[in-house]
């Protein structure tokens, strides 16, 4: 396996500072600005330069390239497999009932007995990303590691872009199957944040939307701690994500994070469902404990040789993004001082797509840093 990455500007188009991508390559994986994203000669360059590699893409909140964190860019990861085999498919979400069957669909059409992995790129606002990982896992095997994220829009939540093989665009739903035994897929996850505050029951939601905390409006109970900075929201709610459980106490719990807010029933919007009768907390972070999850989910995924046989796709929150600042390339160095110097690329998202560590399943995350590690057998 060989990987290369490259650097886009809309002045001078696709560029390299490390080694060169094979002109054999089959996958190329990029992340652009939302600007980017909607600007087909992005895509087009990529086109041009590997006219027999699969494309597939999203629009950010943020890009990331070895050690530094962009914006209004775009960046890509160009892979030549020596012995992994290739399949791309993609949907248009509002061609289904619901992510859920949108998601098994894919799966449908990837599955196979040699399937390994799956990488995933949704729509990061009209698909419900808990639902569509439910289709994916229901048709096919438990074996396979299904990672990805859900585009972003930088913090305005406005429109979200994916693509497969064409310049990304709003409601698509894009994977990549990689088969064989050659291939080593490595994946970590973990947040940093640290709950306060009492916990709560969800007494009222549906799916991913959240109506009542406690029989409260949930809607009242995020103004009440986000005081002025409510006027900001959904983006400032990025802020104070909320963990949810099944019960007080238990192992297993999620983050969850709101894209979108309703004035009218005083409910909130999250990329993925919230259920009833859970219990629910929120959340706040500073910088150091979010380096620290980033140093977690980089050591989860392996220790892969420092050189351009691996691959590391990074894929952190836009949460995280907001509350680190200016400080927010702390934690791709950090991951970087954990790795040594490996092609990394990634983007700031609005939903983390991974296996959870607790249980093992694929599961959507929030405000987390997911990590999928990719090479192959010597």
């Amino acid at each position: 396996m060989h990987a290369a990455t490259l650097v886009y500007d809309r002045q001078s188009g696709w560029s390299t500072d490390g080694a060169e991508p094979s002109p054999q390559a089959q996958a190329v994986l990029w992340f652009g600005a939302p600007e980017v994203a909607a600007d087909a000669q992005a895509y087009q360059g990529l086109r041009n330069r590997f006219p027999n590699a699969a494309i597939i893409g999203c629009s950010t909140g943020g890009e990331i390239h070895g050690e530094d964190v962009l914006d209004s860019s775009g960046v890509a990861a160009v892979v030549r497999f020596d012995a992994t085999r290739l399949r791309a498919a993609e949907r248009r979400a509002a061609d289904f009932a619901g992510p859920r069957e949108c998601g098994l669909s894919l799966a449908q059409e990837l599955a196979a007995d040699d399937l390994r992995a799956i990488f995933v790129l949704s729509d990061g606002l009209g698909v419900n990303g808990t639902q569509l990982i439910e289709g994916l896992t229901a048709g096919i095997s438990d074996r396979v590691v299904i990672t990805g994220g859900l585009a972003g829009d930088g913090a305005e939540f406005g429109v979200t872009r994916v693509g497969l093989n064409s310049p990304p665009e709003p409601g698509v739903v894009a994977a990549l199957g990689l088969y064989g035994e050659a291939l080593r897929i490595g994946w970590g996850s973990a947040g940093g944040w640290r709950p306060f505050g009492p916990e709560r029951t969800v007494t009222r939601s549906r799916d991913n939307v959240l109506y009542a905390l406690d029989d409260k409006p949930a809607l009242d109970l995020y103004k009440s701690y986000l005081g002025e900075a409510s006027a900001q929201l959904p983006g400032s709610a990025l802020l104070f994500p909320l963990v949810i459980r099944p019960s007080l106490g238990d192992g297993y719990n999620v983050v969850r994070t709101i894209v979108g807010v309703n004035e009218a029933d005083s409910s909130l919007i999250f990329a993925g469902d919230v259920p009833e009768g859970w219990s629910a907390q929120l959340m706040r972070g500073a910088v150091h404990q979010l380096v620290d999850g980033a140093v977690a989910a980089a050591r989860q995924a392996g220790s892969p040789a420092a050189d351009n046989s691996s691959l590391g796709i990074l894929i952190s929150c836009i949460g995280r993004k907001l509350m680190m600042g200016q400080d927010v390339a702390d934690e791709v160095e950090a991951i970087a001082d954990v790795w040594g110097p490996i092609p990394t690329v990634g983007f700031y998202s609005y939903g983390e797509i991974s296996p959870h560590g607790f249980s093992g399943q694929c599961t959507l995350h929030n405000q987390t840093m997911t990590i999928t590690l990719f090479s192959e057998a010597a």
